[in-house]
């Protein structure tokens, strides 16, 4: 009985601990996502590579940057990792469920790169990946919010964010290429 007693204390204090208002997540690798495909993402798994992490919609203005993404994937596939976030957040221009986000990116575009699970970037139900993202006291680097569809963003080698470029921000642009080349 005293064992049960000290393992439930124990438990309380480490769910406590991880779940107040004061825990920070600490690294980029701490955090998972699901594949579009239902498989978990263990972002762990890309230490020693650059991530550049893209929310994106299948009827956007933006939508052309899927090309521009995978040729970005292409040409640096042993220095970096794209991952293409599906939102519906910013003018319904992501009504798709994830198989028919898939088919379109595949046949439309020839994406190679990943696609994960559709979250939101935002708001009340924002993922974890995008507040670690988007505030500065759990990425310990740069606050911002996530203004519309193809919001890039730039994690180094180190797993640390080193930048955001908004959707204006061509994939292939200097900006980042240059942050790959570093």
């Amino acid at each position: 009985m005293r064992l049960t007693n000290i393992l439930l204390l124990m438990f309380s204090f480490f769910s406590f601990s991880s779940t107040s208002a004061n825990s920070t997540v600490t690294s980029f690798y701490d955090l998972t996502i699901n594949t579009i495909d239902g498989d978990v993402i263990d972002f762990s798994s890309f230490k020693g590579k650059n991530v550049l992490i893209v929310n994106v919609a299948s009827y956007c203005g933006f939508t052309g940057q899927y090309k521009a993404l995978e040729k970005l994937f292409t040409e640096n596939k042993d220095d970096l990792i794209v991952i293409g976030v599906p939102c519906n957040q910013f003018g319904g221009q992501e009504p798709n469920n994830e198989k028919q986000i898939q088919e379109f990116c595949e046949k439309n575009f020839g994406v190679t790169f990943t696609l994960t699970e559709k979250v939101d970037v935002k708001g009340t139900n924002q993922h974890p990946l995008y507040k670690w993202l988007t505030n500065k006291n759990l990425n310990g680097a740069i606050e911002s919010s996530v203004k519309w569809n193809f919001q890039k963003y730039f994690i180094n080698k180190n797993g640390q964010l080193i930048n955001y470029f908004l959707s204006t921000t061509s994939p292939t642009s200097s900006k980042i290429v240059s942050l790959i080349e570093q």
